[in-house]
């Protein structure tokens, strides 16, 4: 089932969640009250709403107690913003992300009830993106345009069974180059070896199968 989510606000960190989100196959809708950027990115996300996000009962009607989550996304906006993360919030949305400018309005953010403040300059939409897809990435950089390095926590269907057994490269097209365990980094996998619940991987893959993954 395809994963859902709002973004609210489409400053350029919105812009950039909300596209990743949607390359990697997810539902997304996007809420602001500029329709200029509304019309901007609808051709590229499942939803463009343009509403005023300080109306709370304009907010609710648009459908955000069903998302997966929902980023609030105006950090320059405090009073839009913090009503964006109660009324999510209110309406049981699992998680729920407020970008902040500072540490003073990502104390408020956590305050008023927000799983998560971001801060833009520590991380990126892309990454973000990402995590949301996929809650087994705990790192992600990008080695070139087309190439993505991952760490990742093995899935489910993967404990206990060998890199031999699993031949992710043939299943996932991906290469797993490392095995972490505690502060050990082995670059010598051994391929009959199961793999564990608590010990990541580092893997290398094309952009283009991430999708894989999710």
């Amino acid at each position: 089932m395809k994963k859902s989510f709002a973004v609210i606000g489409l400053g350029r960190f919105g812009r950039s969640i909300a596209m990743e989100l949607s390359k990697l196959g997810a539902d997304v809708m996007v809420i602001d009250n500029d329709e200029e950027k509304i019309n901007r990115l609808s051709d590229y996300v499942t939803c463009a709403i343009n509403v005023d996000v300080c109306d709370t009962d304009a907010l609710i009607s648009t459908g955000i107690a069903n998302m997966d989550a929902v980023i609030v996304a105006m950090a320059d906006y405090l009073e839009p913003s913090i009503m964006g993360v109660i009324t999510a919030k209110d309406l049981g949305v699992p998680l729920v992300i407020a970008k902040a400018r500072d540490h003073v309005t990502g104390s408020i953010y956590d305050k008023v009830g927000a799983d998560r403040v971001v801060f833009p300059e520590r991380e990126s939409g892309k990454r973000i993106s990402k995590q949301l897809m996929c809650a087994d990435f705990l790192e992600f950089f990008e080695l070139s345009d087309s190439v993505s390095l991952i760490e990742l926590m093995p899935k489910k269907e993967w404990i206990g069974k060998t890199l031999r057994q699993l031949n992710l490269r043939r299943e996932y097209k991906i290469n797993v180059i490392a095995v972490k365990e505690n502060d050990d980094v082995n670059v010598a996998m051994d391929p009959d070896e199961p793999l564990k619940a608590d010990c990541p991987l580092i893997i290398t893959l094309r952009k283009e199968d991430m999708k894989r993954l999710m």
